[in-house]
């Protein structure tokens, strides 16, 4: 009888579990059309149940706390943007965040190695010349190796610095693979170090 009772129990356990979780899933998609109306409570309860959720995957790819709140920050901000991105059909909304936190923060990653090799070229073109000659010299160095690259390298790098643009806006206007844009940029990059400082 012990053990019917315990099994009985038991069961009553996972069923009352099962729609406690159903019961969260109602409740989001409650507040997910509350922040369509504009209701600013709404989001604060969004933000109270998943934020650590988000910031928590945010923190373990990037391993940096503050870039893991700029990752929190804009993800929120884009949810109280665009709240019918969510589609309950794809998943729960703490899966959903956790992916979209998961894909921010590699993209995070990504930007930062790109951004320091641009930083360092900057840098040591700026540091290195002793005087304009030095300066006037290097720049026609650069303007030939610039003239003597394949045509999408050199306008991956003329958008990337003449026009300020990022990795990801470049191969979203040249419909090419982010990949290749990085490569082509980075490579660019390698010819002009060598030829300032040869």
């Amino acid at each position: 009888m012990g053990l019917v009772t315990s099994a009985l129990g038991q069961n009553a356990q996972g069923d009352s579990r099962g729609m406690s979780a159903r019961g969260n899933e109602a409740g989001d998609l409650s507040l997910v059309a509350r922040v369509r109306a504009r209701d600013e409570s709404a989001m604060a309860a969004l933000y109270d149940r998943y934020s650590s959720l988000v910031y928590a995957v945010a923190l373990r790819v990037l391993g940096d706390t503050g870039a893991a709140e700029d990752v929190l920050q804009e993800i929120f901000l884009q949810l109280w943007r665009k709240p019918a991105a969510f589609d309950s059909a794809r998943g729960s909304m703490g899966a959903w965040l956790s992916v979209i936190a998961r894909n921010r923060s590699i993209d995070a990653l990504r930007k930062r190695k790109p951004e320091t090799d641009i930083e360092d070229v900057v840098l040591s073109v700026e540091t290195n010349f002793a005087d304009n000659a030095d300066r006037g010299r290097a720049l026609v160095r650069i303007r030939e190796v610039m003239s003597s690259m394949a045509g999408p390298q050199r306008s991956a790098l003329e958008m990337a610095f003449f026009e300020g643009m990022t990795h990801t806006e470049i191969a979203e206007k040249t419909g090419e693979p982010l990949g290749t844009i990085k490569t082509r940029i980075r490579a660019g990059l390698l010819s002009l170090r060598a030829a300032v400082s040869g």
